[in-house]
């Protein structure tokens, strides 16, 4: 099987990936719709970050292609309805980089409470201004925290290390970390934090949530920080807000558009602003965090093309069989109806086979089941199986 990544995913991929017999392509950059059209026939699987979009014209397009690996948190970027209904898995790694956000964030709370880019900037350009002006220490200041997920709450914990005060608001029923409290909607939040942070996914939804009225609803002089998705925030609006002295300072990670490789100019309303931190959706972008989403997505590819894992898939009905120690196992994707696993029992039991596990769940109108059997099956109920018109796909594995 071939595969192929994209946009300088980290090596700890391709050793997981050459480990398991899989020939494996790394290239640089992102690809287009139509380069990626050009080069998927005989591809098995692929892995790419934020900046590649796999649309379902490019699915099509790819006959050979069983799975997308997304070597970040978000899987916007890739059609999930299309892949699903051409049985293509896709995984991400919805843990692997949290901490390194984390990290980042709170470094930009402490930088624009003590306006630290204007100090360095300054500095830079040969002016000695050592003043207390606007600068705070953030013991004791409010974060308000929008999204309150993997990131929202390990941030959540590490800023009442520091002793800030934590509140947050998620569409969901979450559970408050340490003393963090729930507040009861986005605009209670917004009129009593002093910082805010956002970390919402990037469903269709959240696009431009936070924009003039948001902002004009933040406390006077308070920080807001967007490490989440570029297309949630109105950035001319948030300009006008830093431009009005209403907003005392800005941190963005991610931004509705984004330069599609290394070196290419990036352009945004918010260069050149005092006490805005404007960073290459960086966030995740650690040699540890990248070490980790390597090793995470590249094990989960190589678990479904050898084993029939569907573990922690975004689209597909999640299946985690044990490793396949002996016998032959059964990968089957099929449409979700009454009496199609009766089918595969009866296919088997018809055929000598001795089941020694089944596996299975179900997800919208997908099933998926994995059987393993002992021994051997034969090629004619590999061959009744598929032919059923629930099949979507049967895939064999042997120990």
């Amino acid at each position: 099987m071939k595969v192929l990544l994209l946009e300088n995913i980290h090596p700890a991929a391709v050793e997981v990936l050459e480990a398991a017999g899989f020939e494996v392509d790394l290239r640089s950059a992102s690809m287009s719709e139509d380069e990626l059209i050009a080069a998927l026939p005989g591809v098995s699987m692929i892995g790419i970050r934020s900046n590649t979009h796999m649309t379902a014209k490019v699915m099509d397009a790819a006959p050979d292609l069983l799975a997308i690996g997304c070597f970040c948190i978000g899987t916007n970027q890739v059609d999930l309805k299309a892949a699903a209904a051409h049985g293509i898995a896709v995984f991400n790694a919805p843990y692997s980089n949290t901490r390194s956000v984390v990290e980042l964030v709170i470094a930009e709370i402490i930088s624009l409470a003590r306006r630290l880019p204007e100090k360095t900037d300054k500095m830079h350009a040969g002016v000695w201004d050592k003043s207390a002006k606007g600068s705070h220490e953030v013991r004791g200041r409010t974060l308000g925290i929008v999204g309150y997920g993997n990131i929202g709450t390990q941030l959540s914990n590490i800023a009442e290390a520091l002793g800030l005060y934590v509140i947050f608001y998620d569409i969901a029923d979450r559970l408050a970390h340490g003393n963090a409290r729930r507040m009861p909607s986005l605009d209670a939040l917004l009129a009593e934090a002093d910082v805010v942070s956002l970390h919402v996914d990037g469903r269709p939804g959240n696009a431009g949530i936070f924009g003039a009225e948001q902002f004009a609803k933040m406390k006077p002089r308070s920080l807001f920080i967007n490490a989440a998705r570029g297309m949630v925030v109105d950035d001319h609006a948030l300009r006008d807000n830093i431009l009005s002295g209403h907003i005392a300072g800005a941190a963005l990670d991610v931004f509705p558009i984004e330069p599609k490789a290394q070196g290419d100019e990036f352009e945004s309303p918010l260069r050149g602003l005092d006490n805005v931190i404007l960073t290459p959706h960086v966030g995740g972008s650690t040699m540890e965090a990248q070490e980790e989403i390597g090793f995470f997505v590249a094990g989960k590819l190589r678990d479904f093309a050898l084993g029939g894992s569907t573990a922690l898939s975004v689209n597909l009905p999640a299946v985690q069989p044990p490793p396949l120690t002996e016998g032959t196992r059964v990968g089957y994707l099929h449409v979700n109806i009454p009496g199609v696993l009766a089918e595969v029992t009866n296919a088997l039991a018809a055929d000598g086979a001795n089941i020694t596990g089944q596996y299975l769940a179900t997800s919208g109108e997908q099933g998926y089941v994995v059987t393993d059997i002992a021994g051997e099956l034969a090629q004619e109920t590999l061959d009744k199986l598929e032919s059923s018109p629930h099949t979507e796909w049967l895939r064999s594995y042997s120990a």
